[in-house]
């Protein structure tokens, strides 16, 4: 039988762009695994954990974890964001709870981002992608700092066939999204987009590859208000064009 592998979808991609998710699965099915996804799964918490709610966090954080404890095999999360709250939020906020936080740590001990999974865990960095173009790379915030991942995307990258990659200006700044930062700093978040969106322009690159949705979502509808003819696409969908 095929080995199994749990699909955390998260609020972004289950709501605004399944294709995503769709993408991710049919490359992990390439790679000979068998996608399940658990129907219960809502919210990891984060929105509300970082906003400072951390009761009202709990709650959705122990329904992710009595969620995925039905399961087996590794968790893959398509954002670097849910996966470090997962990862390292649940053990902050269950950390004077000593058996939900053993629970947490049990749970977080499956997880990995996507790019992270396919690179460090099935050792695979040629998906026989072909994306025709030039191609550039923005390193979200918690996929970068929280998680340290930056190797494993730029790897896979690397390896897609009549792909031009070429480098972001300051690649590792915001992009302005930060979740609620966004709704609670709205003319800072604005300047670090409009910073973003330069920086896109220079590279002369007409697709910007992200590994997380809200700077997708972020970056893509600053890019249609102001006319711009670039697109910003997540690295799943990438890796599954052929």
């Amino acid at each position: 039988m095929p080995e199994t592998v749990q699909l955390f979808i998260t609020c972004l991609i289950d709501s605004f762009f399944p294709q995503i998710g769709e993408a991710m699965v049919r490359v992990l099915n390439r790679l000979g695994l068998q996608v399940e996804f658990p129907a219960e799964q809502t919210c990891c918490g984060q929105p509300a954990f970082n906003a400072g709610l951390r009761a009202e966090a709990r709650p959705l954080a122990e329904h992710t974890i009595r969620a995925f404890e039905r399961t087996c095999g590794d968790i893959v999360i398509p954002s670097g964001s849910c996966a470090h709250m997962i990862r390292h939020g649940y053990l902050e906020l269950f950390r004077d709870d000593p058996p939900w936080l053993k629970r947490a740590q049990v749970l977080a001990a499956r997880v990995y981002e996507f790019t992270e999974y396919l690179v460090d865990v099935r050792s695979v960095t040629d998906l026989g992608a072909r994306w025709p173009g030039r191609l550039t790379y923005h390193p979200s915030c918690h996929l970068l700092r929280g998680l340290g991942i930056d190797r494993q995307p730029r790897l896979l990258l690397e390896n897609v066939r009549q792909a031009e990659i070429v480098l972001l200006a300051e690649r590792e700044d915001c992009c302005g999204f930060g979740g609620v930062f966004s709704v609670e700093h709205p003319e800072l978040s604005a300047e670090l987009l409009k910073r973003k969106i330069a920086n896109l322009e220079k590279t002369e690159a007409q697709t910007l590859v992200v590994a997380d949705t809200g700077c997708l979502m972020h970056i893509q509808g600053g890019l249609m208000r102001r006319g711009k003819p670039q697109r910003v696409v997540h690295i799943a969908e990438v890796l599954d064009h052929r």
